[in-house]
């Protein structure tokens, strides 16, 4: 069993950034794929980054080249840092784990473990 607990969301301005956090407890962290999420009002829930028990790394398209995860095994939290947020960025943001450890998977259901999430808004 793998609890999740994210945090670091708030409102931020266009074109500023936010550092999410997601701390792990439970299970052996290190051999989970490890993924942010997203959901705005409205639309579906969207995977926003991943990063494998290996430190592979994949990304939507719409925060390619701006958010960037990172993982520390030892202290059990995978980060997401945000940068040149835009208003379309606000959502609610969701930590999640796959015990296949080394896969990439845009498919919520190889998610086995989520977080409550927490709100990030981005205003103009």
């Amino acid at each position: 069993q793998v609890q999740l607990v994210e945090s670091g969301g708030g409102l931020a301005q266009a074109g500023g950034s936010l550092t999410l956090s997601c701390a792990a407890s439970g299970s052996i962290f290190s051999i989970h794929a490890m993924a942010w999420w997203r959901q705005a009002p409205g639309k579906p829930r969207e995977r926003v980054a991943q990063i494998t028990w290996s430190g592979g790394t994949s990304y939507a398209n719409s925060v390619k080249d701006r958010f960037t995860v990172t993982r520390d095994n030892a202290n059990n939290t995978v980060f997401l840092q945000m940068n040149s947020l835009k208003p379309e960025d606000t959502a609610v943001y969701y930590c999640a784990a796959d015990r296949a450890g080394d896969r990439i998977t845009i498919a919520t259901k190889h998610y086995d473990y989520w977080g409550q999430g927490t709100q990030v808004t981005v205003s103009s």
